[in-house]
């Protein structure tokens, strides 16, 4: 079995899982885990081979993306000819280092499990609700895109800021976690981040932008990414904006409802001639923190004040 991607929470979690199906099947099930970067010849057919009891085994290879040329040897001579007793797992991180085996593998008909980063919010929204059910626990849609923008893109982080809600945090009369509960426990986070800028900015808000802003910056914040974040939202304010009036066109956006919802109310203070402005600002920026320009901390505060501006305009 093929477990290939980088985002390693789950990857992890694919190993795992597999492990533990083999053990409910057989509970003196062996396993045995070998490093890819550490491997020796022949390791992979010692602990594959004929067992004197016949018993079950699993054989984890980790990281094969950093693999000895002798375990890639030997594991694609063990893609030829598996043994029936032995389940065998391959993860692979990432990058092209074992390419070969990876089509082998591919080739043979082996399950693979692909484990890729998770990038869109509404799926980020989905994990988050998934690993609260998990459990045993709820929270509504405000509360986890609250949870969302604090934590960011960390899958762990997220996984463990889940974790922590669920086993500490106190829930409403319906037994939901709410919004008021995430700000207490990540608040500071919020408050920081850069949606909490890119939100204040686009709805003209420009002291509570620029305070924000300067707060993150303070606080160990990069310009680039939030340069990034605030050309997201604009970006997904102009794919709204040009659906608007067409039926069914922001269904085919590939964003979340609550997304569109968003925009949509957003969109009520935004005229195109001040969108293009806004876009144009952040497009500028974007080039100058990227290097075309001297003072980046200058560059995202001056796009900042420009886009709240060009709000309601």
């Amino acid at each position: 079995m093929l477990v290939t991607g980088t985002e390693g929470l789950l990857g992890e979690r694919a190993v795992a899982g597999l492990v533990a199906a083999a053990r409910d099947r057989d509970a003196d099930v062996e396993v045995t885990r070998l490093e890819g970067a550490g491997y020796s010849a022949g390791a992979l057919g010692i602990v594959t081979s004929p067992s004197l009891f016949g018993e079950a085994r699993v054989v984890v290879v980790e990281g094969v993306e950093q693999a000895t040329d002798d375990l890639m040897a030997d594991a694609l001579a063990y893609v030829d000819a598996p043994a029936d007793d032995v389940v065998l797992v391959l993860q692979h991180g990432g990058g092209q280092r074992g390419k070969k085996l990876l089509d082998a593998v591919r080739a043979s008909g082996a399950p693979v499990v692909v484990c890729e980063p998770i990038k869109k919010d509404a799926d980020k929204v989905a994990f988050a609700a998934a690993e609260l059910r998990r459990a045993g626990r709820r929270a509504d849609a405000e509360a986890l895109r609250a949870l969302v923008e604090a934590v960011g893109s960390d899958l762990r982080e997220l996984a463990a800021a889940c974790a922590q809600l669920a086993a500490d945090a106190p829930a409403d009369s319906r037994g939901v976690i709410g919004p008021a509960v995430v700000a207490r426990y990540y608040g500071g986070r919020i408050e920081a981040t850069g949606f909490r800028v890119a939100d204040a900015a686009i709805a003209g808000r420009t002291g509570e932008a620029v305070a924000l802003l300067r707060h993150a910056l303070a606080t160990g914040g990069d310009p680039v990414p939030l340069v990034a974040t605030l050309a997201a939202k604009l970006r997904v304010l102009a794919k709204v904006a040009a659906t608007r009036g067409r039926r069914g066109g922001a269904a085919d956006l590939g964003l979340a409802p609550w997304q569109v919802d968003r925009a949509l109310k957003d969109l009520s203070r935004w005229t195109p001639e001040g969108l293009a402005e806004a876009i144009t600002a952040v497009a500028q920026a974007d080039a100058e923190v990227k290097g075309a320009g001297r003072d980046p901390v200058f560059a995202v505060e001056r796009a900042v004040l420009r886009v709240a501006s060009a709000a309601g305009r």
